[in-house]
């Protein structure tokens, strides 16, 4: 796992803390949504030009943020990036009721339109690109660039028990730090049982049936082992999309994680 370094501020300079990531400095907030939902958020000032546009980065099911540090970090250099942890996951508070994609997708543009953050590139992996299909979908107006990166679920495979046998074929291919990354965020963070009840929305919901409706400009990216989503569930994504374009790397699931030099550029190719 990438170390990330925590500097403290002198007086003179202010009383918060500035975190770093591979030499790319971010600030953690909170952004409440309503009584229920609430969003933790990490900014990364864009390291280069200024004018870059805005990445926002939104996880998979039990995940939270930090598999997003290095992709971050390598973005930061064209752009200001937003991670976050949706209600429920990582850092954020437990929303103490049900959350639905659709939820998870409105606290998306509630975070975005009180931050007044402007046609961004939204950028999912996994479950996360359940939440940008469907904001996406559902509001035109707030994107016209996404990313969709392993983008969950194979229709073929929507059973408790395949996504069971799948994510352990997949640890088997992940380095170790990744799959540290991993079940530390499902067990300890997001915990056993809101992933369940994660679970059962993620497969209810068919990506497919909103796909050809967005009218972004799409990426989907697939790692060839991932064995979790598979290239050809990847291609028919990328074929439903009005405006999709395919790209297969070499990698496994948390292909941003392992790679993130290789996923900032094809990112910033479709964002040129």
């Amino acid at each position: 796992m990438p170390r990330i370094r925590t500097r403290q501020l002198s007086r003179a300079e202010s009383t918060y803390r500035i975190r770093t990531i591979r030499g790319a400095r971010f600030f953690t907030s909170r952004s409440r949504i309503d009584d229920h939902l609430t969003i933790m958020v990490k900014r990364f000032p864009a390291r280069g030009a200024t004018d870059g546009p805005d990445f926002v980065l939104v996880h998979g099911i039990g995940m939270s943020s930090r598999y997003f540090g290095p992709l971050a970090a390598e973005l930061a250099r064209i752009g200001t990036v937003w991670t976050i942890d949706l209600p429920g996951h990582g850092s954020a508070p437990n929303p103490r009721r049900d959350v639905s994609i659709d939820d998870h997708a409105a606290a998306l543009a509630g975070f975005l339109a009180s931050g007044r953050i402007d046609a961004p590139v939204l950028i999912g992996h996994s479950m996360g690109c359940q939440v940008v299909a469907a904001l996406a979908a559902s509001r035109p107006e707030m994107t016209d660039r996404i990313v969709l990166m392993a983008p969950a679920i194979n229709a073929a495979e929507r059973t408790v028990a395949y996504q069971a046998l799948r994510l352990g074929q997949d640890a088997l291919v992940e380095p170790p730090h990744a799959n540290w990354v991993v079940f530390t965020d499902y067990l300890f963070r997001s915990g056993p049982f809101f992933f369940l009840r994660q679970m059962r929305h993620m497969l209810d919901d068919a990506i497919e049936a909103r796909l050809p409706g967005i009218a972004a400009k799409t990426l989907v990216i697939v790692g060839d082992h991932d064995a979790i989503i598979p290239v050809d569930w990847a291609e028919q994504v990328s074929r439903l999309l009005p405006n999709g374009t395919l790209r297969v790397v070499r990698g496994p699931h948390v292909i941003m994680f392992t790679d993130p030099v290789a996923i900032a550029g094809h990112i910033a190719e479709h964002c040129a």
